[in-house]
Order: C-alpha cells, then structure tokens, then sequence
C-alpha cells in the first residue's frame, strides 16, 4: 500500500503520445474507409464531369528570304531587316488583338457548334455533318441557341424557342447589338440544304460538307457570339522561341476540340504569312506609284514635245537644218539627261527631308534607287524606315503603351535622325554637281546662240523631246523591274510543321492526379479529425492515461458487458468478464493479507462521478465473492440515486434509510436475492438529510452488527467528487476502490483523487478501469486489450471461458471468420 509520505504527484505529461495517437488512429479505420469512398468518388466525378482538354501546336521559322531576282543589276532595294526583330515582332503580332480579329472573322470562329452531353455542353465543330455561313451585313441571332436538326441529306429542321416578344441580334459588318421583334412561341421550320434563310433575326445558309447517316437526327446548339469576346478568348495563344534555334517559334493551343485549334493555328500563320508578305511588299508599291505618276507627267510632256517638232517640220526642211547641229545635239542631250538625274536627286531628298519632319506616317515612301539615288545609307535608312513604319502602325491598337510599342517609337526617331543627316550630306555633293553640269550647258549654249535662229529653234525642240524620251524609258525599265520583284518575293515565314490532329494531345483532366489526391485527401482528412479529437479528448482512453496521472496502483481491468442485466459475473461465469472481476477479487485478498484484517472485511466502492460504473462493479464483485460460497451483502448507500435493486428485482420500500433513522431493525432491512450467499440492503427512501444520516452513531452500529453476520461487506456510495457522503464511510473500510471508466472520467478528477489522497481523506484506495472496450482506439493495442476481452478466449479455447459473439457488424463478420480459420 503507498504511504501518503512517498506519494508524488503526477502532473499532466505535455510530451506527445505517439504510440496512443498510432493505436487511436488505426481503430478509426473505417472512417478512413468512408473517407477513401467519397474522396474518390468526388474524383470521379469531377474526371467524368470535366470535358478533356488537349493540346495543339505548330512550328514555323522565321528567315531573311532575298528575292531570287534581286541582283547587283537590280536597281530596286526593298529586301530589309533581319531575323532579330522580325522573331519577337511575329510572337507579338500573334498574339495581338487586330491580327486575331481578322482571323476569327475569316474562320467566323464567333459561331458555336455545340450539343448537350450528360454532364456538359461540348463543342462539336468539325464533327458535324453541315457548315454554317453567315450574311455578315444582316442581324443574327445573338446568343441564344437554335437547335438544328438533320431530318436527311437535303432538309434539316431549326428550333428556336422564343420567351419574350424581342430578342437580341448582333451584325458582324460593324459588330452592332440591337432588337428585334420575335414570336413569343417556339419557333420551328423546315429548310433545304443550301438555302438562304432570311428572317428578321436570322441570315445564314447551311451546307452539307460530310454526309453520314450516323449524325443525322442529333440536335446541335448553334450560337452567335460577341465578336470581340471571341477575340479576347485566342489572346490565350501560347507563343515560344526556341531557345536553341531563335528563327523557330512554336506556336501552341489548349481547348476543349481539336479541329478548331488546328484549323485557327493553321489560319493564323497562313493570315500572318499574307501580312507579312503584303507589307513587304509595300516598298514595290510604292516605287510603282510613284513611277506611274511619273510617267504620266512624262507621257504628256513627250506628246506636247513631239507635236511641236512636228508643227516645225511642216514648215521648215528639217534635213538641210539638222546638218552641222547633230554635235550640239548629242552634247545637249547628254548634259540634260545628267542635269535631269542630278535634278530629280536633289527634288527627291527635298521631299523626303520635308516628309520626314510634318508625317508620322513614312510606310508610302518610293525607293530611293527609283531617281538614281546609289548612296547605300539613305538606300537602307529609308528601307529600314518604311519596315518599322508598317510595324508600328500593325501595333498601334493592339500593344499601345507596351515597351515594345515604345522601342518602335524610339528606333524611328533614330533612323529619321540618321536618315537627315545622311540627306544633306548628299545633297551638298549633288548641289556641286549640279553646279558643274549647268556651267557645261551654258558654256554649250554660248556656242549654239551663234547658230541661225532656225537651228537654235530646232535643236530646242529636238533637247525638250529627247529628254522626255529619255527619261520615260528609263522609268518604264524601273517600273518593270520593280514589278518583276514584287512579283517574286517571299514571305520571310515558313510552316515547319502544320498543325494537325495526330490522335494525341490530351492535356486533362489528369484523372490520375486526381485520384492521388482523392487518396491522399480520404486519409488526411479523417487523419486530422482524429488528431483533433486525440488533442482535444480530455478523458482517460488507456492504461498509459491513468499512470500518467496517478501513483495509486490500478488492481483491475474491467470490460463492456454484453448481458442484458449488470449481473454479468452470475449470468455468465465462464466469461472473459467475469474472469477479470475473479481477478479483482484475487487482488483484494491480497491486499486484505497484506493488512493482517482477519475476519469481516469491509470494501467500499466509489467514483468521480455518476455513470462510471460503481453499481455495476459493486454487484459483480458481491457476486464472485458469493459464487465463492462467502456470506456476503452489498449496502446501498447512494442515497440521493438509489439503483442497486433492480437487477435483484426487490422493492426499495425498506432499506438504510429506514435502519438509520430507527423506524427499523437491520434483520428488516435486510432483503435475499436469488443469488445464494448474496444479501442486499438497499438505500431506501430518499432522505432530505443524506450526509447527517451517514455521520451518526447508526451508521456505525448497523456496520458493526453487519460484521457479526456477514464475510464480506460491500458499500455502494455516492461519487466522491459530487458529494462527501464518501469520505465519511472511508473509516468503516478496509478497502476502497475508485471506479475510472474508459472515454467517460476526467484526467482532472483523477488530479482531485491525487489531492483527496494525499490529504489522507482517501486511504488504502486502488483503481479499476471500468468499460474497457476492445477496440484499439480505446485500450494499448489488440495483444493487451484481448487478453481481457474475445482473445482471451479464442487462445486458449472454450474450456475456459465462454466464447462471446461481439455486437456491431464489422465486430461480428471478423469474430465469425476468426472462428472459420480456427476450425
């Protein structure tokens, strides 16, 4: 017995128990069960609910393509740039909201082919057996579905079914929303294939493009999107350079169907080869123009020239004039043309030095080379100037305010700066030459003014005729060439691989993914409620719980009955229950040994609390001492909650309460039960004095005559942490036991009994573990919780203890099948 001296007391331990988390965890399995049940059916269907997402690409390259036709002799320059920027410039304007409008307006992509599954709405363009073309100047409807069905291979029938008297239609010439007057019924008509239908809100054709018995019959969902919001939607358009080779850009998609993907990849490069193609060949244009207006001026000036000579001739003998002025001629001529070539230089820089400080606008400037100009600078500034200028107008709504819009900008100015100073550099040299070739005309001039007047009147208008001659030759050359080159000239972008459906590309959903998380989902949830459980539970689960809190030795484990009344040990002896009370009793008599008590031995039985099983552990322990043919009786003295005699089936008209207050003898109180040796006395009525009755000299006398009859006295008390009647009987004991009940007493209570204790107000106390259940999240493990429960029995066979079929399902099915292997 622990001496109150040596007793230390046990405070709460903070370390964390592992083991007891592990054991309480694993006997919560079946809601790790259910949890792995909801989690993957959760996953499920989310896969089967979720359409498949794939994945689409193309590759292109990005080169410097020089015209096959453009030689030394050519005197066009138009080829510029470099792949350096042309790469990024095309990564940008794919993703640019001008270059994709004219995409999706060419693919009229803001149609939707839809048709309604079990779980969605899935896009069904290019499985479907027809195509639908669009009056873009007249309204569609905007919006709202209409049903379209294949009755055959020529008629098809649409649905629309109207709620309202108007209904909203889009215009996609100018993309304008308005309303339209609607029946306010279903509407429902037959059409041909291929015929127009005109209605107020509706203006397409369909036509058949792949004709399958199959797909006729099923209900397709067309609707009309905003133009602008179709737009938005392919910004999402995935643009990579790669890192190896910076000329390759990959171009890459994701949605819910592959055929429009391919076909808006496809269109989109085709679209920008196309553009890229027309601005490089806005050089050719513009030196074409410029020649044409060139030659007409040059056209009327020759007509005007050659009429004159002709109204000359009439009247004059143009052979006899024109001897001895042929040397003047050919002299005039040539220093003309070079005064004109020189003329035109100087005329040009003019121009483009005016054009370059009032436009902002410079993609309309004629090639330098088109007037003589060989300077490689100003040929290639103006070149460089006229790309940069189409870039920037090609950006100018889709990037505004973007760094790259600003690089453009700022590379303009740059090159206009340059382009200036080159200008004038150059024309200070063309200003010398002119100065040369007019001094060799005036110098000729000088002689031909000494000729007779008919020869200076001829050889005028013989100079003004040659010299428009000579020029429009020249210029039609130029315009030739020009157009020869424009003619053969290459896009600077290549498909490298086209995008096409291979059978792949499935991006999502990741079933897989989702049934590991649904897996690991189904246990961390379950897991996390059982730790907050664990963490939050504050009553006694285990053995290590009642060490932890107290040194008082724990003599007894008891488990959950499984008769129908608490007279478990007498209903069934051969239980693995009634055993663990046998053991209790071998306890107790050692500890009666061990005090030298001779005689009547006296036990009191109490609790923290009511509910913790003390009734029910009075009965069985009264009952294995009287098996043992010990004269013994229980004494009700919870007088507040009387209970002990139902089980007994007796009346608690007479009983303690009646002896103590003298109104009856103890031999009258005193009441048999069908159990031999075993008498009770019950509390009786409930008196408004319970604690005085207990501390009288009654209560002493009736314990003392009991001693005289009887080998065993057990008192059934009220709970010791609810009221004091307990600790007034601690004198007339030889024992007391504290009843703990599994996942029912407190961890505080038992720090109460450590104080009662310690103070000496409990004395000679042990400890039974009361409710003990076998199941792992309540005891240390199936080894020790078995020992006292179904093990104990199926070890070592039905010659000791009488086997007991748990309760509960999963209980039962695994007792019965432990029992098939055993056989």
């Amino acid at each position: 017995m622990i001496d109150t001296k040596d007793f230390t007391f046990f405070d709460k331990q903070n370390n964390f128990d592992f083991k007891g988390f592990l054991i309480k965890t694993l006997s919560y399995w079946k809601w790790f069960v259910v949890g792995l049940i909801i989690a993957f059916s959760i996953a499920h269907q989310v896969n089967v609910r979720k359409q498949k997402i794939y994945g689409i690409e193309t590759t292109i390259a990005v080169q410097e393509e020089n015209n096959p036709l453009f030689t030394a002799n050519t005197s066009l320059v138009f080829n510029w740039g470099g792949t350096s920027d042309k790469v990024q410039m095309i990564s940008t304007t794919l993703k640019s909201r001008s270059h994709n409008e004219l995409v999706v307006d060419k693919l009229q992509f803001y149609t939707d082919y839809l048709k309604q599954t079990k779980y969605f709405l899935q896009d069904v363009y290019g499985k479907v057996p027809f195509k639908i073309t669009i009056d873009k100047s007249q309204n569609q409807l905007y919006e709202q579905f209409i049903k379209v069905k294949m009755l055959s291979k020529d008629t098809y029938r649409i649905t629309i079914p109207f709620q309202n008297n108007s209904a909203k239609v889009i215009r996609y010439a100018d993309n304008k929303v308005s309303n339209v007057l609607t029946p306010n019924t279903e509407f429902s008509k037959v059409y041909k294939v291929g015929q127009n239908i005109n209605l107020p809100f509706l203006h397409l054709k369909l036509d058949l493009v792949n004709y399958e018995k199959e797909t006729f019959g099923e209900e397709i969902l067309i609707r009309f999107n905003s133009f602008d919001k179709t737009v938005l939607s392919y910004k999402s358009l995935k643009v990579g350079i790669d890192e190896k080779a910076g000329s390759i850009l990959k171009l890459a998609m994701e949605g819910t169907n592959k055929d429009r993907m391919v076909d808006f990849l496809n269109a989109t490069v085709k679209m920008l080869i196309q553009r890229q193609l027309d601005e490089k060949n806005k050089f050719a244009e513009n030196t074409i123009n410029f020649i044409d207006e060139t030659l007409l001026d040059m056209e009327e000036k020759l007509k005007n020239s050659g009429d004159d000579i002709k109204e000359f001739g009439k009247n004059n003998d143009v052979i006899d004039i024109e001897e001895g002025g042929i040397t003047f001629k050919n002299q005039l001529l040539d220093y003309d043309k070079e005064k004109d070539g020189v003329e035109r230089k100087i005329a040009y820089l003019n121009s483009l030095k005016t054009y370059l400080k009032n436009s902002v606008d410079f993609s309309k400037l004629p090639a330098p080379t088109i007037v003589g100009i060989d300077e490689d600078n100003i040929n290639t500034n103006v070149a460089k100037l006229i790309a940069l200028s189409i870039q920037r107008s090609g950006l100018v709504y889709s990037i505004k305010g973007s760094l790259f819009y600003e690089r453009i900008d700022n590379e303009i100015q740059s090159v206009k700066k340059v382009l200036l100073e080159n200008a004038n550099s150059y024309k200070t040299a063309l200003d010398y030459d002119l100065n040369l070739v007019n001094q060799k005309i005036q110098k000729l001039e000088d002689e031909i003014s000494k000729l007779p007047e008919n020869k200076q009147e001829w050889l005028n208008l013989s100079r003004k005729y040659n010299l428009s001659d000579n020029i429009y030759n020249t210029f039609l050359q130029k315009r030739s060439e020009a157009s020869i080159v424009q003619a053969a000239n290459l896009s600077d972008i290549k498909f490298i691989d086209p995008a096409k459906d291979v059978g792949e590309g499935l991006l999502g959903p990741k079933t897989g993914v989702n049934y590991v998380l649904a897996f690991f989902m189904g246990l961390i949830v379950p897991l996390v409620i059982v730790f907050f459980i664990f963490f939050i539970s504050n009553s006694i689960q285990n053995i290590e719980d009642i060490v932890s809190q107290t040194q008082l030795p724990l003599i007894g484990i008891v488990g959950v009955k499984h008769s129908e009344t608490n007279l478990s040990v007498f209903e069934r002896p051969k239980s693995a229950l009634s055993e663990s009370f046998r053991a209790i009793r071998s306890s107790l008599q050692f500890l009666y040994k061990k005090q030298n008590i001779e005689g009547t031995k006296t036990l009191m039985l109490t609790s923290s609390v009511s509910g913790e099983g003390k009734t029910f552990c009075s009965l069985n322990i009264a009952t294995v001492f009287a098996l043992s043919e010990k004269k013994t009786i229980i004494v009700g003295l919870d007088l507040r909650k009387p209970r002990i005699f139902d089980d007994f089936n007796i009346q608690n008209d007479l009983g303690a309460v009646n002896y103590l207050i003298g109104q009856n003898k103890l031999d009258e109180v005193i009441q048999h039960t069908h159990i031999p040796y075993l008498d009770v006395i019950t509390s009786g009525p409930i008196p408004p004095n319970p604690s005085e009755l207990i501390l009288g000299d009654s209560m002493r006398e009736m314990i003392e005559e009991l001693k005289q009859k009887y080998d065993y006295i057990i008192l059934d008390t009220p709970p010791v942490g609810l009221v004091s009647d307990a600790l007034e009987l601690v004198q007339f004991c030889d024992v007391t036991l504290y009843i703990v009940r599994q996942n029912f007493t407190k961890k505080e209570m038992l720090t109460l009994l450590n104080n009662r204790f310690k103070r000496g107000e409990l004395n000679n106390i042990s400890i039974i573990f009361n409710g003990y259940e076998n199941k792992a999240k309540y005891g240390v493990g199936y080894g020790y919780g078995y020992g006292y429960g179904y093990s104990y029995g199926y070890g070592y066979g039905s010659g000791y203890h009488e086997d007991e079929e748990p309760t509960g399902f999963f209980a039962k099915w695994r007792y019965r099948l432990f029992k098939l292997f055993k056989r």
